[in-house]
């Protein structure tokens, strides 16, 4: 039986205090590279201090759901810049699969020019430390 794409699955339960939102706690820190403007940079959670920073998480790169959102908060990064805000998508794969898949046109699936960093995390320890990471299948909730 054909599965759905990672992006359209959901892996939680609401009675999972898991997932609770911890607006009380630190960011935990977080160090990679990340494709900004079609080049490799590396970025920390260091690089955002004195902003709000909206750091998103999808499951993988080349997914069929995944790119609508990304592309959305893409498109209103002005918006949230003008009120101190950064955005920043997170996956599990390398940046190599990032840049790829920047530079693959919306209309082929890709996401085409992006305004805000896409960040690898090859390593899942992003994903682990924010809550977010699906052991098993190796991919973070988005």
């Amino acid at each position: 039986t054909a599965q759905p794409p990672a992006c359209a699955r959901r892996h939680f339960s609401l009675g999972s205090s898991r997932f609770a939102a911890a607006v009380t706690q630190h960011a935990p820190y977080f160090k990679g590279t990340a494709v900004v403007n079609g080049e490799f940079k590396e970025l920390s959670l260091d690089d955002f201090k004195g902003k709000y920073l909206v750091l998103f998480f999808y499951p993988l790169d080349f997914t069929f759901v995944c790119p609508t959102e990304i592309v959305a908060f893409s498109n209103k990064a002005n918006e949230f810049r003008d009120v101190n805000c950064d955005v920043v998508a997170v996956s599990v794969d390398s940046h190599f699969s990032h840049l790829a898949w920047i530079n693959t046109p919306r209309k082929s699936g890709g996401l085409g020019k992006m305004n805000i960093p896409v960040l690898s995390d090859l390593t899942k320890q992003i994903s682990r430390d924010y809550g977010v990471l699906l052991e098993g299948p190796g991919i973070a909730l988005r």
